[in-house]
């Protein structure tokens, strides 16, 4: 059991269970990392995930284990729940967010990248398309599409009829399909492209860089109003050019930057005196960078200091 699931668990043990695991705390460990999945998927927030996971937590040991048939699902539904409820609240705080928010990065194991499906539903460009969605039309996307639940145990998850779901999610494909990134990530592209940008940012050459960019490029940074970033995308091969140089110059020769697996892709991680200063994802199509996404807020960070297991079972 992870360190996290330690934490989940052992927050709302009841007195009766300290004794050695029952049968629901096994059910809740089995599927944490699907469930934290979920979570994420719908919030695009680990901090917020871990909190939907002790909500749900609290819910289950109050359950008698002998009136559920389907555990899994049972607590899949439970975490939906939580997890749209949290949703609706993160929505209101992104109100007053200062510059662009950009999900929380993830240091992921191998095993998501070679989950085809699993990658691009936790990559930066999918989680940033799916905040476009309404709270309920995200959660039956992913319910859905990621995790192949039947409408049945949607209707039930979301609180609608099966028919209405239905439509939801016809509805969502559409809007997804509209907006997603166009054809699927190559992972040499990427590495391609990542490895220009780990030489610009260690030397402050960024020829071989720049000739990666995409006309139509576009450049978020996240800072949070915590430390420095554009405060709104930049667009355009000569705009984000021009701020990369500022940026990549200033720090050129002080940082070091390791590559990592990121929400199940390739991207780097940049630190300067041993510290994280943030995470930098790419998206590539056609063997240019369409997208570029740098998480400098520290509240955001935290998670890149170990793996975390996502799973769509």
């Amino acid at each position: 059991m992870s360190e996290h699931s330690d934490r989940t668990t052992q927050a709302a043990e009841p007195a009766t269970d300290r004794g050695g695991a029952d049968r629901a705390t096994e059910a809740f460990v089995a599927h944490r990392n699907l469930l934290f999945t979920v979570a994420y998927e719908m919030l695009g927030s680990a901090a917020d995930a871990e909190d939907v996971l002790q909500e749900t937590w609290m819910r289950w040991v109050g359950v008698d284990p002998d009136t559920v048939r389907d555990p899994r699902a049972y607590l899949v539904r439970i975490t939906t729940r939580q997890a749209l409820m949290r949703l609706r609240t993160l929505r209101r705080r992104k109100e007053t967010y200062v510059g662009p928010w950009l999900p929380e990065p993830l240091l992921t194991a191998p095993d998501v990248a070679d989950d085809v499906e699993l990658a691009e539903g936790v990559s930066m460009a999918m989680l940033l398309v799916l905040e476009t969605l309404t709270p309920t039309e995200r959660a039956v996307f992913v319910l859905r599409e990621v995790f192949g639940l039947e409408y049945d145990e949607i209707a039930e998850a979301v609180g609608k009829n099966p028919v209405t779901v239905r439509q939801i999610a016809h509805r969502a494909r559409n809007h997804v399909a509209a907006r997603r990134p166009r054809g699927t990530v190559s992972r040499a592209e990427n590495r391609t492209a990542l490895a220009a940008f780990r030489r610009a940012v260690e030397t402050g050459d960024l020829q071989n860089l720049l000739d990666l960019l995409a006309p139509d490029v576009v450049f978020l940074s996240d800072g949070g109003g915590v430390v420095q970033a554009a405060l709104s995308p930049v667009t355009g091969a000569a705009s984000v050019a021009g701020l990369l140089t500022a940026g990549l110059g200033r720090i050129a020769g002080s940082a070091s930057v390791q590559a990592a697996q990121v929400n199940g892709h390739a991207a780097l991680i940049v630190q300067i005196g041993g510290r994280i200063e943030g995470v930098i994802a790419v998206r590539t199509e056609d063997s240019l960078i369409t997208g570029l996404y740098f998480v400098r807020n520290p509240e955001k960070l935290s998670r890149l200091e170990e793996e975390t297991s996502l799973r769509r079972q």
